[in-house]
């Protein structure tokens, strides 16, 4: 959508619009419009190359394994660089997934399995705050360690759950938004886990 001298403050009576100011996406990208923040501890940040979990029920698993690492590469409209979801077709919600480390915390307390690891769930940023609610970000921009990301889905459990963790686990995973909130990415940047996380 264009953006007229008359429209944009920025703008001087009788001059052209700014450079970047041509389009209202650009401008809520590079910080005109404030975002709010998503005050969150990345605690870890999973990749995968492949998928594992896809399939009919009852068909087995693909064991394309997963990856934790340090940082990882936000590209703007396509995912994760090194992720299976990177790329994977043109306003794909799924281009990253936020969980609560706490879920995580409370599914190894109610099916007593105390190592059970985070990628288990093979959602890609475990993140952690008091009193987070990923689902207040759905439908929304924000701005998550600089990078822009917009809250597409709920990431609802699926009956895989019930197989890598233990049965109910899907049920346990699915209400009060336990499953993770899906994104789109905005704006490229870098991500960086503290370290701290399993």
């Amino acid at each position: 959508m264009g953006t007229s001298a008359d429209q944009n403050p920025l703008a001087a009576p009788g001059l052209p619009p700014a450079a970047g100011a041509e389009s209202s996406f650009h401008a809520e990208s590079t910080g005109f419009d404030a975002l709010p923040e998503l005050t969150a501890e990345l605690v870890s940040i999973y990749i995968s190359s492949g998928h594992d979990y896809w399939g009919r029920q009852g068909e087995g698993r693909f064991q394309s394994g997963i990856s934790r690492v340090d940082e990882v590469e936000c590209v703007a409209g396509k995912g994760l660089r090194g992720d299976r979801y990177f790329g994977y077709r043109p306003d794909f919600k799924g281009q990253v997934t936020f969980f609560d480390a706490t879920v995580v915390a409370a599914v190894r307390e109610n099916f007593k399995l105390p190592k059970l690891p985070a990628s288990v769930f093979r959602r890609n940023l475990l993140v952690q705050a008091p009193d987070l609610d990923l689902s207040q970000w759905l439908g929304k921009r924000f701005r998550f360690q600089g990078i822009e990301f917009e809250g597409s889905q709920e990431c609802k459990p699926c009956y895989w759950m019930d197989r890598v963790v233990a049965p109910g686990t899907e049920n346990f995973l699915s209400p009060s938004f336990r499953g993770g909130l899906r994104a789109r990415i905005l704006t490229d940047g870098i991500l960086r886990a503290t370290g701290r996380g399993n």
